[in-house]
């Protein structure tokens, strides 16, 4: 069983080039390998073409490497990687048998006959082993080799994960002798990443030495990656306890573990006590809204909402008073609790968020600058609101705020229906 497992994530594809597509494979495998005991060492993009991926491979293909390419699998005359890949090994062609029965049924389940060009997605470099894809054309291919292994993969993500999940992680575990990984992800939101560590600092110093911490910021949300390498019965229980030490020193803060996110959380919460919510957004434009609606299971607890982007929804819709409106301006303290309580009244439901703001680029004042967002909070036992001061574009402004939004309704709800103080790190604990 090989032991040496030097990884490099190759993804392939002018539109990754000219940033016309997002490379979210490269992440998604990372974390996914990284799991299984596997760090990835390298992360290239290459252009679709004959002397770039042929390069690459010459250079990477070495005894005991796992190259993991990406992309260029398609029907398509532009898509060249499977016969460069068949030139590379200097092999063959053959008809797959499998993989055109199982374009067949592919092609028959949306009402259609297979053309000729989707057929010659059969078509395959004879010494590759053959992952069958039932979500997509592209088949992958595994070349197990003297020189290495490669795996190759289409780019499209949701085609790459399934083959990867079932065919590809499974293969890595069994040939290569790994070295476990144990993770406990915490997460948190609106705490900058320099504070956090500042305040984890004697924590952190004092982890044993198989344990690290790990800070992976994004969009005024931190999460935080506690890992131990090689865990047996002997010391997880260390990892435990400090699992334990860390979500205590977090307290209200910890907005959930592992895969339970934001919106999870909201929603958890909401399901325990048998509550419901609905949204009243003006600057946000409905993304509080997706967020929640985004996780299965949301309508045990999320109701609906409103996007009142116009004063005259808020008067109408909401029944927000024109006066305020006009006394106070639409971002304001005032009007936000009124929306807020607007959406329940209108839904019945128990509690309700509201948002509105200065997203950018323009309408700003002096005293109303961009970025100024104002969310309220309404229950039954009161209704409150806070303002934040984003400082990012207008896609910024938006995400943080409806992730600011969700958070100020969770710490309230969590803290006896009491505004919580704002920030955390100016607590002495």
């Amino acid at each position: 069983m090989a032991t040496k497992n030097n990884v490099y994530l190759i993804s392939i594809g002018d539109e990754l080039l000219i940033g016309q597509v997002i490379n979210t494979n490269v992440a998604w495998l990372s974390s996914k390998l990284n799991e299984i005991g596997l760090k990835a060492k390298e992360h290239r993009t290459i252009a679709d073409r004959h002397d770039c991926i042929t390069a690459t491979l010459t250079e990477l293909m070495q005894a005991g490497n796992i190259v993991i390419c990406t992309g260029g699998l398609g029907p398509t005359g532009d898509d060249i990687t499977k016969n460069t890949l068949r030139q590379f090994f200097n092999d063959e062609w053959r008809t797959d048998e499998d993989v055109l029965a199982v374009l067949e049924g592919f092609m028959k389940s949306r009402g259609r006959t297979l053309d000729a060009i989707n057929k010659g997605q059969a078509e395959l470099p004879k010494s590759c082993k053959t992952w069958l894809n039932h979500i997509g054309t592209a088949p992958g291919m595994l070349f197990d080799t003297p020189k290495g292994i490669l795996i190759s993969l289409p780019g499209v993500p949701r085609e790459m994960a399934y083959l990867m999940e079932k065919y590809g992680l499974e293969f890595l575990k069994s040939r290569f002798q790994l070295a476990p990984i144990r993770h406990q992800t915490f997460h948190t939101e609106g705490i900058p990443e320099s504070q956090l560590m500042v305040y984890l600092r004697d924590w952190e110093l004092n982890l044993p030495s198989a344990l690290s911490l790990a800070y992976l910021p994004k969009a005024g949300r931190v999460r935080l990656r506690l890992s131990q390498l090689n865990p047996n019965q002997e010391n997880r229980v260390g990892f435990e306890a400090e699992c334990k030490k860390l979500e205590e020193l977090l307290g209200m803060e910890c907005i959930g573990l592992n895969e339970e996110d934001l919106p999870q959380a909201v929603l958890g919460a909401l399901i325990k006590a048998n509550s419901t919510l609905a949204t009243a957004e003006s600057c946000t434009g409905g993304y509080i809204a997706s967020l929640l609606t985004a996780v299965p299971g949301a309508s045990a607890a999320f109701i609906g909402g409103v996007v009142s982007y116009d004063n005259s929804i808020k008067i109408r819709t909401l029944g927000v008073s024109p006066q305020n409106i006009s006394q106070y301006g639409a971002v304001s303290s005032v009007v936000v609790e009124e929306m807020a309580k607007g959406i329940r009244n209108l839904t019945g439901a128990t509690y309700g968020i509201s948002s509105s703001g200065i997203a950018g680029p323009g309408g700003g004042t002096p005293e109303k600058p961009v970025g100024l967002i104002w969310i309220g909070v309404s229950g039954p036992n009161g209704t409150f609101s806070r303002a934040y001061k984003m400082a990012s574009d207008r896609a910024g402004n938006i995400e943080r705020s409806s992730f600011s939004a969700l958070n100020l309704f969770r710490k309230t709800l969590l803290n006896g229906w009491v505004l919580p103080e704002p920030s955390f790190w100016n607590a002495s604990k």
